[in-house]
């Protein structure tokens, strides 16, 4: 494993000093198994640098961390309290961010405060201000000059504002404004980490995540249409499962164009800020090659909307038991890899191939219209 982590080094260090963005990513959050003694975090990671992805999606919180089911590791043995000292100081999680994967999405929630947005109160303010503060601050110093680029969000935001789950109910009293709060909180904590901290080529950005967009397209209380028009987020990331029920390439394309027009401008950031931050075809509803099949689809539909990443959800599947399991994944409790594996790992096989003859050609990579057209043709040859 440590030789594909070198060569993958290798290999972007010598395409750019800008990292390629190649697209197409998965994540590790919450499997429910694992096959190795390693970290559960770190036995992740390693699978998703063969797998050959530039992108590590993750999260970082008292829930996620630390010691329970799921978690990233087993034990918080230096009693680490914030954030940053985890991002610096728990090793695996410092080992993660230290590898080459170019783009990082991490679920960020503060160690001080009680985690839930819609129940953000004006007393946790000033904690989840510096906790976000502090780890902006750490990877910018820490990774200056490494072309990394890091995005921190959050989970699902209407599930967020209806702790209920019930889509047909209106968020409770005052969520909506804690929801709002809370995203400018963090938002603040992010451009004011940049604006103090001395560094030089790399990036942190700050996401919310919707995921209750496609019934609301006509008008409806939800965070697209009541919140997002009211912050000014860098992203937003759309976990997308309600546009992949009928016919994905429509309702994806008409609910991302939604999207976008609730978004505030920001002239500082080139290109589409919306990207599917989850997309999923479980094995409990679809044969493997119908999953495969689906995602195919879903990648291509993405891509020419343009959406500047597409991420599976996931590794390994985080729903049900084994005698029921879920089946978001690439791999399955079996540790067998599925069709979708495949289908990415030769797509990043292909992707690196054509990046280094393209700039072996011309004396430079393309542009990121002309890698996303090569990109579409790949995928549409793959169906």
């Amino acid at each position: 494993m440590r030789l594909i982590l070198s060569s993958f080094a290798i290999l972007v260090s010598s395409l750019a000093a800008e990292p390629p963005n190649l697209f197409l990513g998965t994540q590790a959050i919450g499997g429910r198994y694992q096959f190795t003694a390693e970290e559960p975090l770190m036995e992740s990671v390693k699978l998703i640098a063969e797998l050959g992805s530039g992108i590590m999606k993750f999260s970082i919180s008292k829930q996620a961390s630390f010691g329970k089911t799921k978690a990233n590791v087993l034990n918080n043995e230096l009693g680490l309290q914030t954030l940053a000292e985890i991002a610096a100081k728990e090793q695996t999680h410092r080992a993660v961010l230290d590898m080459p994967f170019t783009h990082f999405f991490i679920w960020a929630y503060p160690f001080t405060t009680h985690g839930s947005a819609g129940t953000f109160k004006p007393a946790e303010r000033d904690l989840e201000y510096r906790e976000m503060f502090d780890l902006t601050a750490h990877l910018l110093r820490t990774y200056s000059g490494s072309g990394k680029k890091f995005y921190l969000g959050h989970w699902e935001g209407d599930w967020h504002l209806r702790p209920h789950f019930d889509p047909k109910q209106p968020f409770p009293e005052h969520f909506g404004d804690n929801f709002i709060a809370w995203l400018k909180v963090r938002q603040q904590a992010i451009d004011d980490a940049k604006r103090d901290t001395p560094h030089q080529n790399v990036e942190v950005w700050h996401y919310t995540e919707v995921n209750l967009v496609e019934p609301y397209l006509k008008g409806g209380q939800c965070l697209a249409n009541d919140i997002l028009p009211q912050v000014d987020v860098d992203f937003v990331s759309y976990s997308c499962y309600d546009s992949l029920q009928r016919v994905i390439r429509d309702d994806l394309h008409a609910t991302l164009n939604h999207l976008e027009s609730k978004l505030k401008p920001k002239p500082s950031i080139s290109g589409k800020r919306v990207f599917i931050g989850e997309y999923g075809f479980p094995a409990r509803r679809y044969s493997p090659e119908v999953q495969n099949k689906k995602s195919i689809e879903t990648m291509i539909a993405a891509l020419e909307w343009g959406c500047p990443f597409v991420l599976y959800w996931e590794l390994y599947d985080n729903e049900g038991t084994p005698e029921k399991p879920g089946g978001f994944w690439l791999i399955n409790e079996q540790n067998e890899k599925q069709p979708i594996w495949h289908t990415h790992q030769r797509y990043f096989t292909w992707a690196r191939k054509h990046l280094a003859e393209v700039q072996q050609r011309t004396g430079k990579l393309p542009t990121e219209a002309e890698f996303r057209a090569a990109a579409l043709e790949y995928l549409r040859q793959q169906k």
